[in-house]
């Protein structure tokens, strides 16, 4: 049966300043401590044995960073529990993926020329709209930066960017609605049908 008390004092001081022999003991002597301590903070035996293992090396390689020699049980606890709150929060169960539905020919298509759309609407803005509309909506470069980019104000990067996403949105609509194209006589297609 372990020795449930922790290495004398004078162990861990020679531990601390250097001396291999007293670190090894300082380590054997910790193992059933630090044991106890993983086993009733870690959710698994497995978890709680990599957690004591490493609290170990860490002792092993940091004792000298040990402050005063009477903190070494506190020190111990905390490596531990730091190390079991890091192995639970790595084994959450992954959340599923949704159901990715598949996509109809019809709608790749109607995809594709939505962002054709969108891309002539962008291409026909003037130079430095388009510059910052591509810089800020496209590419996602925050609002300083592109200004700064640019060598405008932050006022005159959003007003040119207000300027540039209404125009697309101004051009989209007029590109989805359709055209009422005048008959001779000044009858629109639409009416003529009405009347019929």
């Amino acid at each position: 049966m372990a020795d449930p008390t922790w290495p004398a004092e004078q162990l861990i001081v020679a531990a601390q300043r250097g001396d291999v022999d007293s670190i090894t003991a300082l380590v054997s002597g910790a193992h059933p401590n630090v044991q106890r301590f993983a086993r009733s903070l870690c959710a698994t035996p497995e978890d709680a044995e990599d957690a004591a293992q490493e609290a170990l090396i860490i002792l092993y390689r940091k004792i000298g960073m040990l402050r005063a020699s009477g903190a070494l049980a506190s020190w111990m606890f905390r490596i531990v529990r730091n190390e079991c709150l890091r192995r639970a929060r790595t084994m959450r169960v992954p959340t599923p993926l949704p159901d990715v539905a598949v996509r109809s020919a019809e709608d790749v298509v109607l995809q594709r020329l939505e962002a054709g759309r969108v891309a002539a609407a962008i291409a026909g803005l003037p130079a430095d709209q388009r510059h910052v509309l591509i810089m800020r909506d496209i590419q996602g470069h925050s609002g300083r930066m592109t200004a700064d980019a640019l060598g405008l104000s932050t006022a005159a990067m959003k007003s040119r960017l207000h300027r540039a996403r209404t125009a697309v949105q101004r051009s989209l609509r007029a590109t989805a609605e359709p055209t009422l194209e005048p008959t001779p006589g000044g009858i629109h297609e639409d009416d003529s049908c009405r009347r019929a």
